[in-house]
């Protein structure tokens, strides 16, 4: 398989050659006219649900989460961490196994990279906890933890939890021994605990900025201290309405952008016409200003976010350039969830996982005319 385009790594006019991974990136001698750009595939650590599909859900049919998956590719997504939130015990090992068993066994499963459990060993607090339900908080625990593991078929790549729960710097020693990532979120920590976590492994911040309590010290304060800290990279959620845009541009020239991390944070309505949700038992609501929040309640409960309008977003809010927000959304993902294969952009030996767009040039407006994963078309607009 061949494709012509413009690197925007570089800029260059190339003919990739591929099957399941890059062969060859070869420059075009003569010039050629409206060529479309080409990008490494999108790859979103934070999914917990997209396209009416519930993620968190035991019950989630197979096939609706192929038909969800499916969505993603349309968006220029190739690699994603469906993320499981804090509830119950029993719930949680049922929706590991369910996207185990969908991970294994759906054509379109090898998008499915790896597994995100995102709490429940967070913050209690109102503000920090956002909105996970407080009943199922509760402290880390290793037996927990090889219990979705056993669950998960050795899938959960990344956990998310507040390091201020006393035994934390060890629970995060042992998961770092096992390969897994850790970041930080939903906390509340002190200065020292965050150090004490960074020590002990963890390496990234779960959607910095957001998971907060509304009023918080001058200084010293939790966000301060992991936008300084040159060992954490940072996922941001660039929709417009969990971060402004003045935030959005400081924490991403704090970090750099190669500590930066574009994610969705999308959940279940994402991609669905504005109306009332249930998740897990908490029912939310898609506004059509596309903001998701509690029903009745002005507090957000996960995002909307497509990783296309994202990349749109870094460029329009952060002032960044095309590049810089694709790198966002690519390599640096990548290499901060340790993805194998695609820490290099288009290059050979890469896994062929490629989007093919268009981008406005008046309008910022991003296109997808094509998705390739592992080499195979998964998506065409036409």
């Amino acid at each position: 398989m061949t494709l012509t385009g413009v690197d925007v790594s570089t800029s260059s006019a190339v003919r990739l050659s591929f099957d399941r991974v890059i062969h060859s990136v070869d420059p075009l001698i003569g010039p050629a006219a409206d060529l479309p750009f080409l990008a490494p595939g999108f790859i979103d650590l934070q999914v917990n649900g997209f396209a009416g599909v519930d993620y968190n859900s035991p019950a989630a049919p197979q096939e609706e989460i192929a038909r969800s998956i499916r969505v993603l590719f349309s968006t220029g997504v190739t690699r994603f961490f469906p993320t499981v939130i804090t509830g119950d015990p029993d719930e949680m090992l049922g929706a590991l196994r369910n996207l185990a068993r969908a991970r294994a066994t759906l054509k379109e499963g090898a998008a499915m990279e790896g597994f995100h459990v995102e709490g429940p060993h967070i913050s209690p607090e109102d503000g920090p906890r956002g909105a996970h339900p407080r009943q199922w908080v509760r402290p880390p625990d290793l037996e927990e933890f090889k219990r979705w593991q056993e669950a998960a078929e050795g899938a959960v790549r990344l956990v998310t939890l507040a390091p201020e729960w006393p035994g934390a710097p060890r629970y995060i020693e042992a998961l770092v021994d096992q390969g897994v990532v850790v970041s930080i979120g939903h906390t509340m920590a002190t200065s020292a605990q965050i150090q004490d976590a960074v020590r002990a492994g963890a390496t990234m911040s779960t959607h910095l900025g957001n998971g907060a309590h509304a009023v918080l010290p001058r200084h010293p304060n939790y966000i301060w201290d992991q936008l300084a800290e040159d060992r954490l990279a940072a996922g941001f959620i660039a929709d417009g309405i969990h971060l402004p845009p003045s935030f959005l541009k400081v924490a991403i020239r704090a970090k750099g952008v190669e500590r930066s991390v574009l994610v969705t944070d999308a959940v279940m309505p994402a991609g669905c016409p504005p109306g009332r949700f249930t998740i897990g038992g908490v029912e939310i609501e898609l506004h059509p200003d596309n903001r998701v929040t509690l029903a009745g309640l002005d507090r957000l409960a996960g995002s909307a976010l497509r990783m296309d309008r994202g990349i749109e977003n870094l460029q329009r809010l952060a002032g960044l350039a095309l590049v810089e927000a694709l790198a966002m959304a690519t390599r640096n993902p990548a290499r901060v969830g340790r993805i194998a294969g695609r820490q290099r952009g288009l290059e050979p030996g890469e896994r062929a996982d490629i989007v093919e767009f268009r981008q406005d040039p008046a309008t910022g407006r991003t296109e997808i005319l094509r998705t390739f994963l592992d080499g195979n078309l998964v998506y065409s607009k036409n």
